[in-house]
């Protein structure tokens, strides 16, 4: 019994990781996460450039509806919501709700003569022109 005793003291598992194990895990997951997180952020890029030309698509074909009902383009995208030319042919709203902002909180940049348009977002650092992922998008 004694001996069982003294077998079990010198030969005790104590259970959990050593501090080893421990760090050679987060070493990994630091180097997944190096890996991975690049990728992610351009995913998001891309997601709210493809955002950006659908907002885009949309408003362009509520110009045009406009544009039939009116005759000319409005001055201003909020004569899609309101009627701004004062005209009884207008029969909007145009668009469900009000003029959307672009996925950077920027508002879309429209120029009209009445009889063809203009419709752009600056892109992510609000600012003409740029190159990259700072570039004019439009259609």
């Amino acid at each position: 019994m004694i001996k069982k005793q003294i077998a079990t003291f010198f030969f005790q598992r104590e259970e959990g990781f050593t501090l080893i194990e421990i760090l050679v895990v987060m070493a990994i997951i630091g180097m997944l996460a190096i890996m991975v997180a690049p990728n992610i952020f351009n995913q998001q890029a891309g997601a709210q450039r493809d955002a950006v030309l659908s907002q885009i698509s949309s408003l362009e074909a509520a110009l045009d509806t406009y544009r039939l009902d009116v005759g000319e383009y409005p001055d201003s995208l909020e004569g899609l919501r309101e009627n701004e030319s004062g005209r009884a042919v207008w029969n909007g709203p145009y668009l469900r709700r009000d003029v959307p902002l672009d996925p950077w909180g920027n508002e879309y940049v429209y120029d009209s003569n009445g009889r063809e348009f203009t419709l752009l977002s600056y892109g992510p650092d609000g600012v003409q022109g740029g190159d990259g992922d700072d570039a004019d998008i439009g259609l």
